[in-house]
């Protein structure tokens, strides 16, 4: 097919409904405000909303209004999929991605990504922040548990798609790994940025979102911090790459510890040292409870299951393995989202590979 016909004509989605205006308009230039779930969930709210606080639906369909246009914001900055003659010159995906693998940078990179990529990051946390108040009010008008929780689903889902990011760039910063990955990572940040999706993460994030759920009942007490993998394996049903994740990286030493600081909720120089103390003492464990006066500070370490916290820890996680990596000290690196993403794109290559020489 030609780049000639390769063309879209604009059209009013409006069109499509027989009643009035919708208030969630899709954004040709790529940026669906509200995938078909997500508006399926948004007009079952409505329905009970409608029943038991109506003057609550205009404010509602006014926010969706307001996410609209902030899409269409954002979509009117340049494609970053083509090429195009900016400011600071030709700028081509290609251009972008060597920029991306090139640029080193241990410090806040804000000022040196596109324009669209900044926006959007703003643009999903307000999405994120819409979807959490729609749960609450979900389960305050008397909506069904299952609508409740899959609009506390899709929450979480954004959240990973905010994590996502970190994730590829960590990745794609990782010169250990082969340049076929870091340019396929970075095609996939390229991809997210534009369209503020991403499919691998859409798969992962219900096994980490499980994982989460299950670490109060897998470390619930603080001593030898052992058996992690065990435990993970034997407690949790999950999908076969997160089986195989654990079979074959968890022996790897940055893994294991990517892992406990994940399970554990403090980071990898706490365990050391709250390992240290316990074995002084001669304590053969203690609860989470115990785990911020053996420390003598301030430790979150029971957080709760909201995405707030997940991605308030994640970030702690992530900041620390950068700087243990910038400085050259012990521990792990990258997280342990980097370790299973990394996996993924392991596993999905072999099968690439796989089928190619069964043809």
């Amino acid at each position: 097919m030609s780049e000639e016909q390769i063309e879209f004509s604009p059209v009013d989605i409006t069109n499509f409904y027989d009643d009035a205006e919708s208030p969630v308009q899709e954004v040709d230039e790529g940026i669906t405000v509200l995938t078909h779930n997500e508006k399926a969930l948004y007009e079952e709210l409505l329905t009970y909303v409608r029943k038991v606080e109506p003057a609550r639906v205009e404010i509602l369909d006014a926010r969706m209004k307001d996410l609209t246009s902030l899409a269409s914001a954002i979509a009117k900055f340049p494609s970053l999929l083509e090429r195009h003659d900016i400011t600071g010159g030709i700028r081509t995906p290609q251009l972008l991605i060597d920029s991306l693998i090139k640029h080193q940078n241990f410090g806040d990179t804000t000022l040196q990504l596109p324009s669209k990529a900044t926006l959007g990051k703003g643009y999903i946390a307000s999405k994120i922040h819409t979807f959490s108040s729609l749960s609450s009010i979900s389960s305050r008008v008397g909506a069904p548990e299952k609508l409740t929780q899959a609009l506390q689903l899709e929450t979480i889902t954004m959240m990973f798609t905010l994590m996502a990011e970190d994730v590829y760039l960590n990745l794609i910063n990782d010169q250990d790994q082969p340049m076929e990955f870091r340019r396929e990572w970075a095609m996939s940040l390229l991809l997210l940025w534009e369209h503020r999706n991403d499919q691998t993460i859409e798969s992962v994030a219900p096994v980490l979102q499980s994982v989460w759920n299950a670490r109060r009942k897998l470390a619930p007490a603080f001593g030898t911090m052992m058996g992690t993998s065990e435990l993970l394996l034997m407690s949790i049903q999950m999908d076969e790459q997160w089986i195989q994740f654990i079979k074959q990286k968890m022996g790897d030493t940055n893994v294991s510890q990517a892992m406990e600081e994940f399970l554990f909720g403090i980071s990898y120089e706490q365990i050391q040292h709250l390992r240290t103390i316990l074995k002084t003492k001669g304590i053969p464990a203690i609860n989470r409870d115990e785990v911020a006066s053996f420390l003598g500070e301030h430790i979150k370490a029971d957080a709760g299951l909201g995405y707030r916290d997940f991605y308030s820890l994640y970030t702690v996680r992530r900041d620390n393995a950068r700087a243990r990596a910038r400085m050259k000290l012990e521990g792990p690196h990258q997280t342990l989202e980097d370790y299973f993403i990394k996996f993924v794109t392991e596993m999905n290559k072999e099968k690439q590979r796989n089928d190619t020489f069964a043809k």
